[in-house]
């Protein structure tokens, strides 16, 4: 997952630093590859992302290519998610992160957790 989740800020990253457009579903296929390259890809079941706003979920791009095909861009000046999970029958792991991003630039909001936490 921590491999997946970084593939995703990755692509953002260096579109971002690069002026280059990128679309939700861009960096959902970065984190998606690593998974399924993993041979957990059936057990990744949901989007690996979601735009923030002001509410939580906000109406932005989502980092999704398996729930919708989002084309939407990832614009500067916004915040999103990035959460990728493996789901087994009996337990899963997910590693969630927030970015954000500005003209020429994208980071993560935070502390990149590294360890596993058991919940």
């Amino acid at each position: 997952m921590l491999r997946a989740r970084d593939a995703a800020i990755s692509a953002v990253e260096q579109a971002f630093a690069r002026g280059r457009t990128i679309c939700g579903y861009e960096a959902d296929d970065a984190a998606r590859e690593v998974v399924r390259a993993a041979g957990f890809g059936e057990f990744f079941t949901h989007r690996t992302g979601h735009n923030i706003g002001v509410e939580i979920h906000g109406a932005g791009a989502n980092l999704d290519n398996l729930e919708t095909h989002d084309v939407r861009r990832l614009l500067a000046n916004t915040c999103f998610s990035v959460e990728p999970g493996i789901y087994l029958p009996e337990f899963g792991v997910r590693s969630e992160i927030d970015m954000l991003t500005a003209p020429g630039k994208a980071w993560v909001t935070g502390r990149i957790q590294r360890e596993l936490v058991r919940i």
